[in-house]
């Protein structure tokens, strides 16, 4: 007589970084978990997640938490983009309350190496301060505080987008540049020098793939003003994809 099937947990995989798509990957085919992925919006650049997928906001804390309740997750891996310290929060927070395991994937923040000329700042409202009217600034902030970034000085910016798009028409210092990554360091000192920037402006979210518009800015001798993340959740932490996927096997 076969073995009754063995019964498979619920994970929860909120993704935003790299590494939830190599987790994915990893955890697809494992007989005792089932695995759904949850994105904000669908990812442009590299297509869908290898499991079942949701998208969308839950509506807040309480939706987080019936959704998690409908769905009975066991446990929960955050590896959101290290710059959605919203939803983080909002995962700790509903995860202790409903005594759901979960754990952070959160890779490690760039740090300056020799030849390097970085100044952080605490968010995009402090970058003004280092710039002069005139400069040319490349900046990968995104569009979201776009305009906390670029309102509070005279300084030109070019801003890297995926798609074709209009800057917003009270926004008169910036034009946006279209392009879709990852990008080789010699792309991005070809686009730093035909632009003739004179400062890159770009977020500290670590990992290598988006790592060289730094190594570019080094080699141009750019200063490089880096946005230092905001705070994170008191939890669990993974800093690789195996550490993450030891912390599943010993659930």
């Amino acid at each position: 007589m076969d073995a009754p099937p063995k019964h498979r947990r619920n994970l929860l995989l909120l993704a935003g970084s790299g590494e939830a798509r190599d987790l994915a990957a990893e955890l697809m085919d494992r007989p005792d978990w089932k695995v759904t992925g949850s994105y904000l919006f669908p990812p442009r650049s590299f297509g869908p997640l290898p499991v079942p997928t949701r998208y969308g906001r839950f509506g807040g804390e309480d939706g987080m938490a019936r959704y998690m309740m409908a769905e009975q997750i066991d446990a929960v891996i955050d590896a959101t983009h290290p710059f959605a310290h919203q939803i983080s929060a909002s995962a700790a927070r509903v995860c202790a309350r409903l005594a759901i395991p979960l754990v952070q994937m959160l890779r490690p923040p760039w740090a300056p190496e020799q030849g390097d000329r970085w100044t952080e700042v605490a968010d995009e409202r402090a970058v003004a301060s280092h710039l002069r009217p005139g400069q040319r600034v490349f900046t990968t902030t995104g569009r979201a505080t776009l305009e906390h970034l670029v309102t509070q000085c005279n300084a030109r910016f070019f801003v890297r987008q995926l798609e074709e798009r209009t800057p917003p028409a009270n926004l008169k210092n910036v034009c946006y540049v279209t392009g879709a990554g990852p990008f080789s360091v010699a792309e991005e000192i070809e686009t730093l020098s035909e632009l003739e920037i004179d400062v890159l402006v770009v977020k500290n979210s670590g990992g290598d793939p988006s790592k060289t518009k730094l190594i570019a800015a080094r080699s141009l001798g750019l200063p490089v003003i880096l946005i230092a993340r905001p705070p994170q959740p008191d939890v669990l932490r993974a800093v690789t994809v195996q550490e993450a996927l030891s912390w599943v096997d010993g659930l």
